[in-house]
């Protein structure tokens, strides 16, 4: 055999061995795209509670109320109702601060809310800090000159700040808006408690007292004058009608310590009543 005829048989030999490798391996499996995970589904948005839902929640207690409209006012920061009664819950609460913020800040979305004007002033009243709470009510009793509720605040924050004429006329202009209104009425009333007139005290106190509206707050008020002047009978029929028989008794008693010892009933509780405090 030729040189040429063993090269060429060599060469077939290689390539049909390769071809029967070839044949005999494991295809190769076709690569497939890499998986993408689907997005995930969006939250469905949140909505407003409905006007009955929001009717609802403002007769529940204060905490159930705070966290209600807090919601609310997650859902909708520029809501100035959702603002407002969270501030208003809150100072229920006995968050003053965070009450007066809360109202602070939806002024800031609408700087002529009245509402919102005498939130911040309860709220700084409430910590004994009426001062920082003028301001607000003054612009709410300029902004409406009919409405009696700015000028009962602002006077018990004068009287806070020993303004007191500035106090006697502001109630005095309220009373001619609302003739023998409940609150005015208290609020003078515990004003002359602190400067040592009870018998003045009473005398608002029971005209308050009389009105078809009048609070438990404004009946607690008066038993507290009623028992500095010692008619402890009285005041604490007016006790046991308004409170529970535990809270009753407590109220009682600091009422009997404080003027067993000669001390104001008034001091510390002038604006807040007997109420469980």
């Amino acid at each position: 055999m030729s040189r040429t005829a063993v090269a060429a048989a060599i060469l077939i030999s290689t390539l049909a061995v390769a071809s029967a490798q070839a044949q005999t391996a494991a295809p190769t499996p076709p690569r497939t795209p890499p998986q993408t995970l689907a997005p995930a589904a969006a939250p469905a948005p949140r909505t407003p509670a409905t006007a009955e839902q929001r009717a609802s929640a403002d007769r529940m207690d204060p905490l159930t109320r705070s966290v209600f409209w807090a919601r609310e006012n997650e859902v909708d920061p520029r809501d100035p109702v959702a603002g407002v009664r969270t501030a208003q819950a809150l100072r229920e609460l006995g968050q003053y601060d965070q009450a007066a913020a809360t109202a602070q800040g939806v002024l800031l979305l609408q700087p002529q809310n009245i509402e919102a004007m005498l939130e911040v002033g309860r709220a700084h009243i409430a910590r004994g800090q009426g001062f920082y709470g003028i301001a607000a009510l003054e612009q709410a009793r300029d902004l409406a000159p009919r409405d009696w509720r700015p000028l009962s605040l602002l006077g018990v924050a004068y009287h806070q700040v020993k303004r007191d004429e500035d106090a006697r006329e502001v109630w005095n202009t309220g009373l001619t808006l609302a003739p023998d209104n409940p609150e005015i009425l208290t609020n003078a009333a515990m004003a002359r408690t602190e400067a040592g007139d009870a018998a003045g005290a009473e005398a608002l106190l029971r005209r308050a007292a009389a009105q078809p509206g009048a609070s438990t707050k404004v009946r607690l008020n008066l038993a507290l004058v009623l028992g500095l002047q010692g008619k402890t009978a009285e005041a604490e029929r007016i006790i046991r009608r308004d409170l529970p028989p535990e809270m009753a008794d407590r109220n009682l008693a600091w009422l009997r310590a404080r003027t067993a010892t000669g001390a104001n009933p008034a001091s510390g509780r002038t604006w807040n009543s007997l109420q469980g405090r």
